[in-house]
């Protein structure tokens, strides 16, 4: 298996060096500058305009990471003390640490075998004191936006997308980000495009743009030219994206076509390849617009998927760490004898969300373009692999289910 990392880490090339020398050659590393800045190449500000266009949407702000771009949204949200924001059990811990980190309340939801929130449940969830959902497209599948949307407006409620797995990913037609109020991705190694770290929010809202650009940078007005311009509107943070970042991200933007479709072209094959196999089923895909960054295995049980993964040397999806709330110390906290913790008037516990249990527990991860055991997707491809290759990999893959 190749080096860890995310599709867009395996096709870095002469592209993002020809943006990367420029600002090195130039010598100025900062966002900010006019046409008199000596040296200033402006790729953040490119880059910006490239995800928007790409995306469809009108605005965008470059962040340091997905987690920054979270803060950031739900500060333009208005998320604060008291308020209960619905997110899914299963999500990168991040999208629950923010939501806490905003002084809010999360509420955990289910899952279905999409990976991606449960819809059906989430009204169960919904009182008098929730003021968001955090639909998450997990593993780059895009969830069920038509739905959500529709609950959300049905109560009243903000959408804040968390894209942050799912860059490019669409839903009928239209870019995973722009159907909530705002959306939050992320630029980590592990992610579809790749700046090593960094991420960006997009809206097409412009109140809620200049919200979260002044909240990424002290409360400023959108791109300011001076180190101070006018009055800030409210209190902020630094999480600025820097020149050589910049650079990187907007080289690796315009590959995201070429990336995407790289990697349901070959997940297309593997998948075709152990489509006739028993005991098993892939998960939902709520939309062939998905990033094909993984295929994953549902088996009939826990215990043929950990069989599978003995002989893969990997884990079934139930252990790949802080993606799961069972996993996520910080908010159960192992020092409390019942192993809960009370945040916020919310109680969270192990395995107080059965169905998502279930699911994960049978659920197995093989990569496609993203390699990384964290999530459980040690055992695979990736997004250079071969036809031969990818052959070989799902022979092996057929040979371990039948015998199971």
């Amino acid at each position: 298996m190749a080096r860890a990392g995310g599709p867009g880490s395996f096709v870095f090339g002469e592209e993002e060096k020809k943006e990367v020398m420029e600002v090195l050659e130039g010598r100025y590393l900062f966002r900010y500058g006019d046409e008199n800045t000596e040296g200033y190449t402006h790729k953040v500000i490119d880059f910006e305009n490239e995800l928007k266009k790409t995306m469809g949407a009108k605005y965008a702000v470059a962040t340091t990471s997905g987690t920054s771009s979270l803060l950031a949204s739900l500060a333009a949200l208005g998320i604060g003390a008291g308020d209960e924001v619905i997110v899914p059990g299963y999500t990168f811990i991040a999208s629950i640490s923010t939501i806490i980190l905003a002084g809010a309340i999360p509420v955990l939801a289910e899952i279905d075998e999409s990976l991606t929130i449960d819809v059906t449940k989430i009204e169960s969830l919904i009182t008098p004191k929730t003021k968001a959902i955090v639909p998450v497209h997990m593993l780059g599948n895009p969830c069920k936006m038509d739905a959500i949307m529709e609950i959300a407006k049905k109560h009243n409620l903000l959408v804040l997308e968390d894209c942050c797995q799912a860059v490019g990913a669409e839903y009928k037609g239209k870019h995973c980000g722009t159907y909530g109020d705002i959306g939050a991705f992320s630029l980590n190694i592990f992610k579809t495009i790749s700046t090593g770290d960094g991420g960006a929010v997009i809206t097409n809202n412009e109140e809620l743009y200049e919200r979260a650009f002044g909240y990424h940078d002290q409360g400023h007005k959108p791109n300011r030219m001076g180190v101070e311009v006018g009055n800030r509107s409210f209190v902020g943070m630094n999480m600025r994206m820097n020149e050589l970042t910049g650079a990187v991200a907007l080289a690796q933007t315009r590959k995201l076509d070429k990336i995407l479709s790289t990697l349901r072209s070959k997940k297309a094959l593997l998948k075709e390849l152990l489509s006739d196999l028993p005991h098993i089923k892939f998960r939902t895909i709520n939309d062939e617009g998905e990033c094909a960054t993984l295929l994953t295995i549902l088996f009939d049980t826990k215990e043929l998927a950990e069989k599978f993964c003995e002989k893969t040397g990997g884990k079934p999806i139930a252990y790949s760490g802080w993606h799961v709330y069972n996993n996520m110390e910080q908010v159960l906290n192992k020092l409390l004898p019942a192993k809960t913790m009370n945040i916020n008037e919310r109680t969270y516990y192990k395995h107080m969300l059965p169905q998502t249990d279930d699911i994960l527990d049978r659920a197995v991860n093989i990569s496609v373009g993203v390699v990384d055991k964290g999530l459980g997707s040690g055992y695979g491809i990736n997004i250079l692999s071969t036809e031969e290759e990818i052959r070989e990999v799902a022979k092996n893959i057929r040979e371990i289910i039948l015998s199971l």
